[in-house]
């Protein structure tokens, strides 16, 4: 009698056992790729203190590669083209913790006597702060001297929307775009970050690439190995309980 209930048994573990290997898999993918994702900030981090302190020379525009020059500190003098300036919707950090700030980030052009027109994102400003005209303080005219880092484009991700440059809405750093529609001509193919040296008025507010980047992709991966963890168990006390029933 028991040895016909059995095969029985097993059977009835066969579909529940196959979406608890589905979802085992899909845990198992997510626990890996969060230490995947650790591996590389973590070289972004390094990156970022390596060559943040040193001042090398700015990198001719045939020259530029990312992978070797993105977040070099560099240092660069010119004046502002503040009538071609184009602002990129972001966030930044409020003063309050956990609540970030919604605004723009500030993009000008800066026109050197010594070398191509480079984009500097000279920080952040609030939505209120969007006018020109409500933060004039920080439109300086006279000769300035920009320190900052290097940084490549910024690739459009999934859920980003695709910039409007005939309304000046732009969602994400694209270089080469926003220095198209600036009408600007053999731009340098890369953008400087300003560092936090106060400009007037106090905006628009640089310093906004910060090293201590945030980093929890350990935390999350021993999130989903655990609960990986937890649905091995609990199918192992249905497949107990079940076939302990069907033997009984």
């Amino acid at each position: 009698m028991q040895a016909a209930v059995r095969p029985a048994g097993w059977r009835a573990l066969a579909a529940p056992g196959l979406a608890t290997l589905v979802c085992l898999a899909i845990l198992l993918g997510l626990g890996t790729w969060q230490l995947q994702r650790k591996a590389w900030k973590e070289g972004v981090i390094r990156q970022i203190v390596e060559r943040s302190r040193i001042e090398p020379p700015l990198p001719p525009p045939g020259t530029w590669d990312p992978a070797a020059d993105e977040f070099k500190r560099v240092r660069a003098a010119g004046r502002f083209l503040h009538e071609r300036e184009t602002l990129v919707h972001g966030l930044a950090p409020g003063d309050v913790p956990g609540r970030a700030l919604q605004g723009f980030y500030v993009i000008t052009p800066l026109q050197r006597d010594d070398g191509p027109t480079i984009l500097v994102n000279r920080g952040f400003v609030p939505t209120e702060l969007r006018a020109p005209a409500a933060r004039a303080a920080g439109q300086v005219t006279d000769p300035v001297t920009v320190t900052g880092m290097l940084r490549a484009s910024e690739p459009r991700g999934m859920f980003v929307p695709a910039p409007k440059p005939e309304k000046g809405e732009w969602y994400n750093r694209d270089i080469p775009a926003i220095a198209q529609a600036a009408g600007l001509t053999g731009a340098a193919p890369y953008l400087i970050e300003a560092d936090a040296t106060p400009n007037p008025g106090g905006w628009p507010r640089g310093g906004q690439l910060r090293v201590d980047l945030p980093n929890n992709h350990l935390q999350y991966a021993f999130t989903w190995y655990g609960i990986a963890l937890c649905l091995v168990g609990v199918f192992a006390a249905y497949a107990w309980t079940r076939l302990r029933d069907r033997a009984a």
